[in-house]
C-alpha cells in the first residue's frame, strides 16, 4: 500500500459509526413520525427529551394528511431538537418510507392506520414505536407480530403503564413481594365522560385535510367535525370504542403486574344505554370479563354518572386475600387485610423541573410524561441490544386482541373460548370470521 492509498483508506475509516471504532460521536438515530396530531407529537417530543450524547436522536421526517397540522409539527420540532433543523414533510407515508433512511418510525395515526403504517415502516428497515391499540382487528395484529419477528425489528407499543415509575414500584413492592397474597379478582374501569355526546351535521372536510387518505382502509363515512382532530374515537369505524382505547391500558397493566398471558374465555355486554341522541356509535356502557384459571379480570366503563371512587375514575383494583391494591396513572394505594399493618400510598412522579418544557407544552398530560420518557428509554435500550422492549409487540398483540374479542363477544351475545395455540376462537366460525375487518379498496388487508 502506498502513502496515497493509506491516507485514503484511513480517512474513510474515520467516517464509520462510533460503535465500530469507539472514537467519534455516535451517529444520530434518524427518526420519523407518521401522524402529527396530539399523541404523535407527545410521543415524539418525549423521545427528543431523552436524546443523549450516547444515543442521539435527530427527527428528519414528518408525515400527516392534514397539511396545517404537519407544518405546525415541523415548526415545533425545529424549536425542540438540538440541531434546530426543520424535518422534511410528507403527505403520504409511503413516500416518506421510500427514502429508506430512517432508523426509528413512530406511529401516531388513528387506530385504523396503525397496522399498514407499522408494517411498511418495518419493511423499510426501521424499528417502530406504535401507539396502542396495535390494530383494529385480530388478524392485523397477527400480521404485525409476524413481520416484526421475520424482519427482527424492535417494536415498542405505547402501553406505558409498564414504564410508569409509581406503578413499577407497586409491582415490585406490593405484588412481587406477596403483599396481596392470592389474587382472585381484578376490577378495571373507566368512568370518564369521554364519549362525544353531540350531534353536529355532516359537512365537507376542511381544505387542509386529505379526507380520502385519512379514511384509508376504513369505511368511508360522510365527514363530520367530530372526527378531526382527535374525535375519531367516537366511531367504531376507526377503532374499538372505549374498550379498545382505555381498557387496553389497564388490562395490559394487570397482565404485566400478575404475569398473565392470554385469557381463556372472554365475554361482554353493553351498548348505548343513556346517550342515545349523540352521533357517536361507540358504547356508553360496557362490561367485559377476561377469565383465567383462578382469576377473573372484569372491565367496566360508563360515560355518564359518577365514579364510585373519585380518586380512581380510571384504574385497576387488585383484590388479594392479604390486601387490596388500587392503581392509576396518578397514584397507587395498598390496603392490607391484617389489622395493625400500615397502608401504603404513592403519587405520580412529575418531572417538571428536570423537563421545564413540560410546563407549557400544549395538551400534554403532565402525569404521563415521565412514563413516556421511561418507555422511550426502554425502547432505545432494546434497539441497542436488539432485545425485546418491556411493551414488545407480542404483549401489545395480546392486550389489543383480547379487547377486540370482548367487543366481538358483546356483538355476538356469547362467551368466546380463545385457543391461544391456534390463535382462533375455539368452535365458533362466526366469531373467527370477525377476526378480520374488510378493507376499503384499493387498500389490501395484510392477511
Amino acid at each position: 500500500m502506498n502513502r496515497r492509498q493509506f491516507l485514503h483508506t484511513t480517512a474513510g475509516a474515520l467516517t464509520l459509526p462510533a460503535f465500530v471504532h469507539g472514537q467519534s460521536a455516535p451517529r444520530p438515530l434518524r427518526t420519523g413520525l407518521i401522524g402529527c396530531g396530539w399523541y404523535g407529537k407527545t410521543d415524539l417530543l418525549r423521545l427528543v427529551q431523552v436524546s443523549s450524547p450516547e444515543t442521539p436522536i435527530e427527527v428528519v421526517s414528518l408525515c400527516d394528511v392534514d397539511r396545517r397540522m404537519l407544518a405546525d409539527a415541523a415548526d415545533l420540532v425545529a424549536t425542540r431538537q438540538a440541531s434546530h433543523k426543520t424535518p422534511r414533510t410528507f403527505a403520504d407515508y409511503r413516500q416518506m418510507l421510500a427514502e429508506k433512511d430512517l432508523d426509528i418510525v413512530l406511529i401516531g395515526t388513528p387506530d385504523h392506520w396503525h397496522c399498514l403504517t407499522a408494517i411498511a415502516a418495518m419493511q423499510a428497515g426501521a424499528d417502530v414505536y406504535c401507539q396502542k391499540p396495535i390494530s383494529v382487528d385480530v388478524i392485523e395484529g397477527q400480521a404485525m407480530l409476524a413481520t416484526a419477528r421475520k424482519l427482527k425489528r424492535v417494536v415498542q407499543i405505547g402501553t406505558q403503564r409498564r414504564s410508569t415509575p409509581h406503578l413499577m414500584e407497586a409491582r415490585e413492592r406490593i405484588v412481587r413481594e406477596g403483599k396481596l397474597g392470592r389474587v382472585g379478582l381484578v376490577e378495571i374501569y373507566c368512568y370518564y365522560h369521554m364519549r362525544n355526546d353531540t350531534n353536529p351535521p355532516d359537512t365537507a372536510p376542511p381544505a387542509n385535510l386529505d379526507y380520502e387518505m385519512w379514511t384509508g382502509p376504513a369505511p368511508m363515512r360522510p365527514y363530520n367535525s367530530i372526527v378531526h382532530p382527535r374525535g375519531w374515537r367516537a366511531f367504531m369505524e376507526y377503532g374499538n370504542g372505549i374498550v379498545g382505547d382505555m381498557a387496553i391500558h389497564m388490562f395490559d397493566m394487570t397482565r404485566w403486574m400478575l404475569d398473565l398471558g392470554w385469557p381463556k374465555r372472554i365475554s361482554s355486554s353493553g351498548g348505548i344505554l343513556v346517550q342515545k341522541n349523540a352521533k357517536a356509535n361507540i358504547t356508553d356502557t360496557q362490561l367485559a370479563t377476561f377469565e383465567y384459571d383462578d382469576l377473573k379480570v372484569i372491565w367496566q366503563h360508563r360515560t355518564w354518572g359518577e365514579a364510585p371512587d373519585k380518586d380512581y375514575p380510571w384504574g385497576a383494583t387488585l383484590y388479594g386475600d392479604k390486601g387490596t391494591l388500587k392503581a392509576s396513572v396518578y397514584s397507587y394505594d395498598f390496603k392490607p387485610a391484617a389489622k395493625g399493618e400500615a397502608p401504603i400510598h404513592k403519587d405520580v412522579t412529575y418531572e417538571l423541573e428536570q423537563y421545564p418544557e413540560d410546563k407549557t407544552e400544549k395538551d400534554l398530560e403532565k402525569q404521563c410524561a415521565p412514563a413516556i420518557r421511561g418507555h422511550m428509554r426502554d425502547f432505545l435500550a432494546a434497539i441497542k441490544s436488539r432485545g425485546r422492549p418491556v411493551a414488545d409487540i407480542e404483549q401489545g398483540y395480546i392486550s389489543t386482541s383480547s379487547c377486540i374479542l370482548a367487543n366481538i363477544a358483546m356483538n355476538l351475545g356469547r362467551t368466546l373460548h380463545w385457543d391461544a395455540a391456534a390463535q382462533r376462537v375455539a368452535g365458533d366460525e362466526e366469531a373467527n370470521r370477525l377476526l378480520r375487518r374488510e378493507y376499503r379498496k384499493p387498500w389490501v388487508h395484510p392477511t
